[in-house]
């Protein structure tokens, strides 16, 4: 049989009370197919979303690795994909990523809880993150219980905790022509 896949409940139904700011896009679901699983083993989350109208710029997808809650500098972004033009309707797509790099990881950080985020950006501007608590621990018990002094990267499971996402949506203007950043220097 195939991997069981684990459904996100609610990913964040984007709504907006001005038709001016009103969401081109619509997360409706994202599965994260495999999971638990070994940590080398890459991530894969089929994404659906929805547009209302189509969409001629392209949507910026990014799955960023959360390596260390002390410091961004260890976040490690393990896809970043562009994906577009839109058509009006439902869109879906897989969203493959390799496995973090844990050598770029404070071994503190390898094994215990995590965070991972999917952010997707329209003309530089973020208007939905979903996070999620990851969980790293070896899959033996006597691993578990007696860890080893270097971390066996091969016996680490993953477990991404798909049933609580974290859903952050942010109003953006889907007509805009100038990047924002690009305003914001004058």
């Amino acid at each position: 049989g195939g991997t069981p896949a684990f459904t996100a409940r609610i990913i964040g139904r984007i709504r907006w009370t001005s038709c001016k700011n009103m969401a081109s896009v619509q997360v409706s679901n994202v599965i994260l197919q495999g999971n638990p699983a070994k940590y080398t083993d890459e991530f894969n989350f089929h994404i659906r979303f929805e547009a209302i109208e189509d969409i001629s710029d392209d949507l910026n997808w990014k799955l960023v690795y959360v390596g260390s809650s002390e410091s961004e500098k260890y976040d490690q972004i393990l896809e970043d994909v562009v994906v577009g033009p839109i058509s009006r309707g439902l869109n879906e797509f897989v969203l493959n990523a390799p496995c973090p790099d844990f050598t770029r990881i404070p071994t503190a950080d390898v094994l215990g809880v995590t965070v991972i985020l999917i952010i997707c950006e329209y003309k530089e501007q973020e208007f939905i993150r979903v996070g999620y608590y990851v969980n790293n621990d070896y899959e033996e018990e006597e691993l578990r219980d007696n860890p080893p002094e270097k971390i066996q990267i091969d016996k680490v499971m993953r477990n991404v905790l798909t049933e609580q996402p974290r859903v952050t949506t942010h109003t953006i203007d889907w007509h805009k022509s100038t990047p924002t950043a690009q305003l914001m220097q004058c």
